[in-house]
Protein backbone atom coordinates (compact mmCIF):
# COMPACT_ATOMS: atom_id res chain seq x y z
CA UNK A 1 0.00 0.00 0.00
CA UNK A 2 3.06 2.13 -0.22
CA UNK A 3 2.52 2.95 -4.32
CA UNK A 4 0.48 6.12 -3.57
CA UNK A 5 3.08 7.91 -1.45
CA UNK A 6 5.91 6.62 -3.35
CA UNK A 7 4.07 8.08 -6.63
CA UNK A 8 3.77 11.49 -4.36
CA UNK A 9 7.30 11.31 -3.79
CA UNK A 10 9.32 10.15 -6.98
CA UNK A 11 6.84 13.56 -8.62
CA UNK A 12 8.21 15.64 -6.41
CA UNK A 13 12.14 14.33 -6.13
CA UNK A 14 12.23 14.72 -9.81
CA UNK A 15 11.81 18.17 -10.00
CA UNK A 16 14.20 19.09 -6.91
CA UNK A 17 18.02 18.53 -7.37
CA UNK A 18 19.03 16.32 -4.11
CA UNK A 19 20.86 19.07 -1.96
CA UNK A 20 21.65 16.69 1.25
CA UNK A 21 24.80 14.30 1.24
CA UNK A 22 25.10 12.49 4.23
CA UNK A 23 27.79 15.31 5.42
CA UNK A 24 25.20 17.88 4.52
CA UNK A 25 22.59 16.02 6.06
CA UNK A 26 24.58 15.80 9.39
CA UNK A 27 25.03 19.35 9.24
CA UNK A 28 21.62 20.10 9.43
CA UNK A 29 21.34 18.22 12.39
CA UNK A 30 23.64 19.73 14.40
CA UNK A 31 21.89 23.78 12.93
CA UNK A 32 19.10 21.69 14.67
CA UNK A 33 20.66 21.09 17.67
CA UNK A 34 21.78 24.67 18.12
CA UNK A 35 18.45 26.23 17.40
CA UNK A 36 17.18 24.26 20.27
CA UNK A 37 19.81 25.36 22.65
CA UNK A 38 19.62 29.08 22.08
CA UNK A 39 17.50 30.76 24.57
CA UNK A 40 15.43 28.61 26.03
CA UNK A 41 13.59 26.51 23.40
CA UNK A 42 12.25 22.85 23.74
CA UNK A 43 12.09 19.85 21.41
CA UNK A 44 9.10 17.88 21.01
CA UNK A 45 9.51 14.80 18.95
CA UNK A 46 5.98 12.78 17.47
CA UNK A 47 5.06 10.45 15.18
CA UNK A 48 2.08 10.63 13.28
CA UNK A 49 2.71 8.53 9.86
CA UNK A 50 3.32 10.42 7.12
CA UNK A 51 5.48 13.45 8.09
CA UNK A 52 4.42 15.29 5.64
CA UNK A 53 0.93 15.78 6.71
CA UNK A 54 2.12 16.39 10.36
CA UNK A 55 4.06 19.51 9.55
CA UNK A 56 1.48 21.90 9.05
CA UNK A 57 -0.38 21.44 12.09
CA UNK A 58 2.65 22.46 14.45
CA UNK A 59 3.77 25.08 11.97
CA UNK A 60 0.69 27.13 12.67
CA UNK A 61 1.21 27.60 15.73
CA UNK A 62 2.47 30.48 17.64
CA UNK A 63 5.36 29.96 19.80
CA UNK A 64 6.38 27.22 17.17
CA UNK A 65 9.91 27.97 15.68
CA UNK A 66 10.69 25.73 14.02
CA UNK A 67 9.39 21.76 12.66
CA UNK A 68 11.58 19.62 10.35
CA UNK A 69 10.24 16.47 8.96
CA UNK A 70 12.97 12.96 10.06
CA UNK A 71 13.29 9.73 11.20
CA UNK A 72 13.84 8.53 14.86
CA UNK A 73 13.58 5.33 17.32
CA UNK A 74 15.38 3.07 14.59
CA UNK A 75 19.02 1.22 14.92
CA UNK A 76 20.18 2.70 11.45
CA UNK A 77 22.70 5.71 11.32
CA UNK A 78 21.92 8.39 8.88
CA UNK A 79 19.06 6.84 7.32
CA UNK A 80 17.52 7.53 3.73
CA UNK A 81 14.36 7.50 3.21
CA UNK A 82 14.23 4.62 0.51
CA UNK A 83 15.95 2.56 3.73
CA UNK A 84 13.35 3.98 6.09
CA UNK A 85 10.30 2.74 3.69
CA UNK A 86 11.59 -0.48 3.85
CA UNK A 87 10.31 -1.06 7.14
CA UNK A 88 13.64 -2.37 8.33
CA UNK A 89 15.34 0.17 10.20
CA UNK A 90 13.07 0.05 12.85
CA UNK A 91 13.11 4.29 12.25
CA UNK A 92 9.51 5.77 12.48
CA UNK A 93 8.17 9.34 10.21
CA UNK A 94 8.55 12.20 12.39
CA UNK A 95 8.42 15.65 12.84
CA UNK A 96 10.46 17.72 15.57
CA UNK A 97 9.26 20.47 17.17
CA UNK A 98 11.43 23.56 18.12
CA UNK A 99 9.14 25.89 20.62
CA UNK A 100 9.06 28.40 22.94
CA UNK A 101 7.76 27.16 26.42
CA UNK A 102 6.91 30.56 27.38
CA UNK A 103 4.66 30.91 24.06
CA UNK A 104 3.27 27.18 23.98
CA UNK A 105 3.25 24.78 26.41
CA UNK A 106 3.93 20.51 25.75
CA UNK A 107 0.77 19.87 26.66
CA UNK A 108 -0.64 22.30 23.72
CA UNK A 109 1.39 19.94 21.41
CA UNK A 110 0.42 16.91 22.60
CA UNK A 111 -3.40 17.90 21.76
CA UNK A 112 -2.36 19.05 18.15
CA UNK A 113 -0.76 15.60 18.26
CA UNK A 114 -3.55 13.42 19.23
CA UNK A 115 -6.07 15.76 16.58
CA UNK A 116 -4.15 14.31 13.88
CA UNK A 117 -3.79 11.32 13.85
CA UNK A 118 -5.80 7.63 14.46
CA UNK A 119 -4.37 6.85 18.22
CA UNK A 120 -6.09 3.31 17.87
CA UNK A 121 -4.58 2.20 14.51
CA UNK A 122 -1.56 -0.86 15.28
CA UNK A 123 -0.61 -1.07 11.62
CA UNK A 124 0.46 2.49 10.23
CA UNK A 125 -1.57 5.12 9.63
CA UNK A 126 -4.21 5.22 6.74
CA UNK A 127 -3.23 4.11 3.65
CA UNK A 128 1.06 4.26 4.43
CA UNK A 129 1.13 0.31 6.58
CA UNK A 130 4.25 -0.68 8.32
CA UNK A 131 5.86 -0.04 11.26
CA UNK A 132 7.47 2.84 10.37
CA UNK A 133 3.99 4.87 9.80
CA UNK A 134 3.38 3.81 13.53
CA UNK A 135 2.46 6.64 16.08
CA UNK A 136 4.41 7.75 18.73
CA UNK A 137 5.75 10.25 21.43
CA UNK A 138 9.25 10.30 21.64
CA UNK A 139 9.76 12.23 25.20
CA UNK A 140 13.43 14.01 25.82
CA UNK A 141 12.80 14.31 29.99
CA UNK A 142 10.50 12.64 32.69
CA UNK A 143 8.60 16.06 32.85
CA UNK A 144 7.24 15.44 28.68
CA UNK A 145 7.32 11.74 29.77
CA UNK A 146 4.28 12.59 32.22
CA UNK A 147 2.69 14.54 30.36
CA UNK A 148 2.43 12.84 27.74
CA UNK A 149 0.90 9.51 29.93
CA UNK A 150 -1.63 11.76 30.92
CA UNK A 151 -3.20 12.99 27.81
CA UNK A 152 -2.70 9.98 27.03
CA UNK A 153 -4.93 8.51 29.69
CA UNK A 154 -7.07 11.75 29.17
CA UNK A 155 -7.80 10.89 25.61
CA UNK A 156 -8.96 7.05 26.70
CA UNK A 157 -10.79 8.16 29.45
CA UNK A 158 -13.06 10.37 27.41
CA UNK A 159 -14.32 7.69 25.11
CA UNK A 160 -13.93 9.63 22.03
CA UNK A 161 -12.35 5.79 20.79
CA UNK A 162 -14.26 4.32 23.70
CA UNK A 163 -14.80 1.04 21.21
CA UNK A 164 -11.17 0.68 20.60
CA UNK A 165 -7.87 1.19 23.27
CA UNK A 166 -5.47 3.82 22.23
CA UNK A 167 -2.18 2.05 21.64
CA UNK A 168 0.22 4.92 20.81
CA UNK A 169 3.89 4.39 22.09
CA UNK A 170 5.21 6.60 24.83
CA UNK A 171 9.08 5.94 24.70
CA UNK A 172 12.36 7.54 25.08
CA UNK A 173 13.63 9.60 22.39
CA UNK A 174 17.13 7.88 21.29
CA UNK A 175 17.95 10.04 17.73
CA UNK A 176 16.88 11.86 14.91
CA UNK A 177 17.76 12.45 11.46
CA UNK A 178 16.45 15.21 9.40
CA UNK A 179 14.93 13.98 6.16
CA UNK A 180 15.80 14.59 2.57
CA UNK A 181 15.46 18.03 1.49
CA UNK A 182 12.66 17.38 -0.99
CA UNK A 183 10.37 15.66 2.12
CA UNK A 184 10.81 19.34 4.33
CA UNK A 185 7.52 21.64 3.68
CA UNK A 186 5.75 19.27 0.96
CA UNK A 187 2.87 20.94 1.58
CA UNK A 188 4.12 24.40 0.37
CA UNK A 189 6.34 23.22 -2.11
CA UNK A 190 3.81 20.88 -4.14
CA UNK A 191 0.51 22.10 -2.24
CA UNK A 192 -1.91 20.25 -5.00
CA UNK A 193 0.32 16.86 -4.45
CA UNK A 194 0.25 17.14 -1.02
CA UNK A 195 -3.46 18.08 -0.83
CA UNK A 196 -4.48 15.20 -3.29
CA UNK A 197 -2.40 12.73 -1.08
CA UNK A 198 -3.61 13.90 2.55
CA UNK A 199 -7.14 13.18 1.08
CA UNK A 200 -6.69 9.77 -1.14
CA UNK A 201 -4.64 7.95 1.71
CA UNK A 202 -7.81 8.71 4.05
CA UNK A 203 -6.27 10.93 6.92
CA UNK A 204 -8.39 13.90 5.67
CA UNK A 205 -12.03 12.05 6.26
CA UNK A 206 -10.88 10.21 9.27
CA UNK A 207 -9.80 13.46 11.11
CA UNK A 208 -13.22 15.25 10.14
CA UNK A 209 -15.52 12.97 10.73
CA UNK A 210 -13.76 12.20 14.67
CA UNK A 211 -12.94 15.96 15.02
CA UNK A 212 -14.89 18.92 13.09
CA UNK A 213 -18.32 17.09 13.22
CA UNK A 214 -20.38 14.71 15.57
CA UNK A 215 -18.68 15.24 19.09
CA UNK A 216 -16.44 18.05 19.23
CA UNK A 217 -12.78 18.10 21.22
CA UNK A 218 -14.07 20.73 23.98
CA UNK A 219 -13.64 21.26 27.37
CA UNK A 220 -16.98 20.62 28.46
CA UNK A 221 -16.29 16.80 26.94
CA UNK A 222 -13.35 16.55 28.55
CA UNK A 223 -14.42 17.73 32.34
CA UNK A 224 -17.29 14.97 31.68
CA UNK A 225 -14.11 12.38 32.33
CA UNK A 226 -11.72 14.21 34.16
CA UNK A 227 -9.81 12.98 36.96
CA UNK A 228 -7.48 14.91 38.99
CA UNK A 229 -3.38 13.70 38.93
CA UNK A 230 -1.87 12.23 41.35
CA UNK A 231 0.23 14.48 43.62
CA UNK A 232 3.59 13.26 42.29
CA UNK A 233 2.35 13.74 38.54
CA UNK A 234 1.15 17.39 39.59
CA UNK A 235 4.15 17.81 40.94
CA UNK A 236 5.50 16.92 37.72
CA UNK A 237 3.08 18.72 35.70
CA UNK A 238 3.22 22.27 37.54
CA UNK A 239 5.93 24.49 38.35
CA UNK A 240 6.70 24.99 42.07
CA UNK A 241 5.37 28.34 42.59
CA UNK A 242 2.14 26.54 40.49
CA UNK A 243 2.05 23.52 43.08
CA UNK A 244 2.28 25.89 45.91
CA UNK A 245 -0.14 28.18 45.06
CA UNK A 246 -2.78 25.71 43.33
CA UNK A 247 -2.03 22.76 45.65
CA UNK A 248 -1.18 24.23 49.12
CA UNK A 249 -3.14 27.31 49.20
CA UNK A 250 -0.05 29.45 48.95
CA UNK A 251 -0.03 33.73 47.54
CA UNK A 252 2.14 35.05 44.30
CA UNK A 253 3.90 38.27 45.08
CA UNK A 254 1.53 41.27 43.97
CA UNK A 255 3.30 43.18 40.77
CA UNK A 256 5.12 40.33 39.68
CA UNK A 257 2.85 37.60 38.62
CA UNK A 258 2.49 36.65 34.88
CA UNK A 259 -1.83 38.13 34.57
CA UNK A 260 -2.29 41.27 36.80
CA UNK A 261 -1.78 43.69 34.03
CA UNK A 262 -2.68 41.31 30.98
CA UNK A 263 -5.00 43.17 28.69
CA UNK A 264 -5.51 40.79 25.68
CA UNK A 265 -8.93 39.34 24.89
CA UNK A 266 -9.64 36.05 26.17
CA UNK A 267 -10.26 33.45 28.54
CA UNK A 268 -8.55 32.23 31.75
CA UNK A 269 -8.87 28.64 32.94
CA UNK A 270 -7.94 26.39 35.44
CA UNK A 271 -4.06 25.09 35.39
CA UNK A 272 -5.02 21.91 36.32
CA UNK A 273 -8.52 20.84 34.94
CA UNK A 274 -8.71 23.40 31.90
CA UNK A 275 -12.06 23.94 33.35
CA UNK A 276 -12.78 27.75 32.12
CA UNK A 277 -13.36 30.26 34.83
CA UNK A 278 -13.22 34.21 33.87
CA UNK A 279 -13.28 36.27 30.85
CA UNK A 280 -10.43 38.82 30.09
CA UNK A 281 -14.21 40.99 29.47
CA UNK A 282 -15.10 40.68 33.29
CA UNK A 283 -11.42 41.85 34.36
CA UNK A 284 -10.14 45.32 35.62
CA UNK A 285 -7.51 46.95 37.51
CA UNK A 286 -8.17 46.63 41.08
CA UNK A 287 -4.65 48.63 42.18
CA UNK A 288 -3.91 45.85 44.05
CA UNK A 289 -1.50 44.20 41.93
CA UNK A 290 -3.61 40.57 41.32
CA UNK A 291 -5.51 39.48 38.40
CA UNK A 292 -9.13 40.78 39.56
CA UNK A 293 -12.52 40.27 38.08
CA UNK A 294 -16.30 40.83 39.04
CA UNK A 295 -17.20 37.95 37.96
CA UNK A 296 -17.02 34.13 36.85
CA UNK A 297 -17.20 33.22 33.39
CA UNK A 298 -19.03 30.07 34.21
CA UNK A 299 -20.43 29.99 37.90
CA UNK A 300 -20.73 26.89 37.62
CA UNK A 301 -17.10 26.05 37.97
CA UNK A 302 -16.59 27.95 40.78
CA UNK A 303 -16.36 26.72 44.35
CA UNK A 304 -16.57 29.34 47.44
CA UNK A 305 -15.01 28.53 50.89
CA UNK A 306 -14.71 29.95 54.43
CA UNK A 307 -11.13 30.55 55.13
CA UNK A 308 -10.30 31.19 58.70
CA UNK A 309 -6.44 31.11 58.80
CA UNK A 310 -6.79 34.84 58.67
CA UNK A 311 -8.63 37.54 60.73
CA UNK A 312 -11.02 38.91 59.17
CA UNK A 313 -12.62 35.35 57.83
CA UNK A 314 -12.38 35.17 53.78
CA UNK A 315 -14.29 33.61 51.25
CA UNK A 316 -11.75 31.52 49.60
CA UNK A 317 -12.27 30.66 45.82
CA UNK A 318 -11.70 26.85 44.37
CA UNK A 319 -12.32 25.14 41.07
CA UNK A 320 -14.51 22.80 41.06
CA UNK A 321 -13.06 20.25 38.78
CA UNK A 322 -9.73 20.23 39.41
CA UNK A 323 -10.09 21.75 43.02
CA UNK A 324 -7.36 24.20 42.74
CA UNK A 325 -7.00 27.15 45.33
CA UNK A 326 -7.59 30.24 43.14
CA UNK A 327 -7.74 33.07 45.45
CA UNK A 328 -10.28 34.79 47.57
CA UNK A 329 -13.86 36.49 46.98
CA UNK A 330 -14.06 39.93 48.23
CA UNK A 331 -17.03 42.79 48.18
CA UNK A 332 -15.10 45.74 46.96
CA UNK A 333 -14.95 45.69 43.88
CA UNK A 334 -16.84 47.88 40.91
CA UNK A 335 -20.00 47.89 39.93
CA UNK A 336 -22.46 46.33 39.01
CA UNK A 337 -21.70 43.04 40.45
CA UNK A 338 -19.97 45.27 43.87
CA UNK A 339 -17.30 41.76 44.07
CA UNK A 340 -13.50 41.63 43.18
CA UNK A 341 -12.81 38.25 42.40
CA UNK A 342 -8.96 38.29 43.58
CA UNK A 343 -7.13 35.40 41.98
CA UNK A 344 -3.70 33.65 41.59
CA UNK A 345 -2.42 34.02 38.25
CA UNK A 346 -0.25 30.79 39.00
CA UNK A 347 -3.33 29.21 39.59
CA UNK A 348 -4.51 29.93 35.76
CA UNK A 349 -3.60 29.59 32.61
CA UNK A 350 -4.36 32.52 29.58
CA UNK A 351 -5.94 31.21 26.49
CA UNK A 352 -6.14 34.31 23.79
CA UNK A 353 -9.24 34.53 21.95
CA UNK A 354 -7.38 33.46 18.70
CA UNK A 355 -6.75 30.29 20.23
CA UNK A 356 -10.05 29.67 21.64
CA UNK A 357 -11.28 27.26 18.86
CA UNK A 358 -8.44 25.02 18.10
CA UNK A 359 -7.87 24.53 22.53
CA UNK A 360 -11.49 23.27 22.66
CA UNK A 361 -13.04 26.51 23.73
CA UNK A 362 -14.45 27.64 20.49
CA UNK A 363 -17.92 28.30 22.03
CA UNK A 364 -16.40 31.49 24.11
CA UNK A 365 -15.46 33.20 21.03
CA UNK A 366 -18.53 34.67 20.68
CA UNK A 367 -17.86 37.02 23.31
CA UNK A 368 -15.13 38.64 21.73
CA UNK A 369 -17.44 39.34 18.26
CA UNK A 370 -17.71 43.12 18.22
Amino acid sequence: MKTLRIFFAMALLFSFSDKLSAGQNGLQMKGTEDTAMRSNLEKATFAGGCFWCMEPPFEKLEGVVEVIAGYSGGHAENPTYEQVSSGRTGHAEVVQVVFDPAKISYEELLKVFWRNIDPTDRGGQFSDRGSQYRTAIFYHNEEQRLKADASKRNLQDSGKFKNSPIITEIVGFTNFYPAEDYHQDFYKKSSSRYNSYKRLSGREGFLKKNWESGEKYSADNRLKNFKKPSDEDLKQMLSPLQYKVSQEEGTERAFSNEYWDNKKEGIYVDIVSGEPLFSSLDKYNSGTGWPSFTKPLEPGNIVEKMDRKLLPERTEVRSKYGDSHLGHLFGDGPRPTGLRYCMNSAALRFIPKEDLEKEGYGKYLKLFKK
